[in-house]
């Protein structure tokens, strides 16, 4: 397997400079930091998300950076794995969380349910949603929070046996 690297010329920049900056040489992480998101990077976005193949819509619907109105566009998608990415997205705008809700497909409706950022309203839906798939994953992610709920408590008990 080969590796081939494209990078943009913001990523070449950021490399030369973190070659000259001291302190951050000595920081692996900083190795790695993508680029700035630019104008150029949002256009990018944007053609992606008009792509005629959807694999290339999904990566645009996937993006941290992709704009609300092309988050929108992609949540109105005719393409059902598009939905889906824009249902797992953890930047995708509570209102187009609530659009998705009531999506007829049951597989971007359970990406919603496990979307860690949907609206309390939404998953109220959900939990009545007509697929069994659906309700079950909305009492899954309830229980996780309920265990941390009791997680915290544990905690907080046991710290205050420490200081007592």
């Amino acid at each position: 397997m080969s590796c081939i690297r494209f990078n943009t010329p913001a990523q070449l920049r950021q490399l030369v400079e973190l070659r000259g900056d001291q302190s951050k040489r000595d920081q692996s992480i900083a190795q790695f930091l993508s680029p700035e998101v630019t104008e150029s990077k949002i256009l990018r976005i944007r053609a992606m998300a008009k792509d005629k193949n959807p694999k290339i819509r999904e990566s645009a619907a996937l993006g941290y950076h992709t704009p609300e109105d092309v988050m929108w566009e992609l949540a109105k998608d005719k393409n059902e794995g598009v939905r889906v990415c824009v249902a797992r997205n953890e930047t995708t705008p509570c209102d187009i969380l609530r659009h998705l809700g009531n999506d007829k497909s049951e597989h971007v409706r359970s990406w919603v349910a496990v979307n860690f950022f949907v609206p309390e309203d939404v998953m109220e839906l959900l939990a009545s949603d007509k697929s069994e798939t659906v309700r079950k994953l909305v009492g899954w992610k309830a229980s996780l929070a309920a265990d941390e709920i009791v997680q915290r408590q544990d905690a907080a008990r046991a710290a205050s046996l420490v200081t007592a």
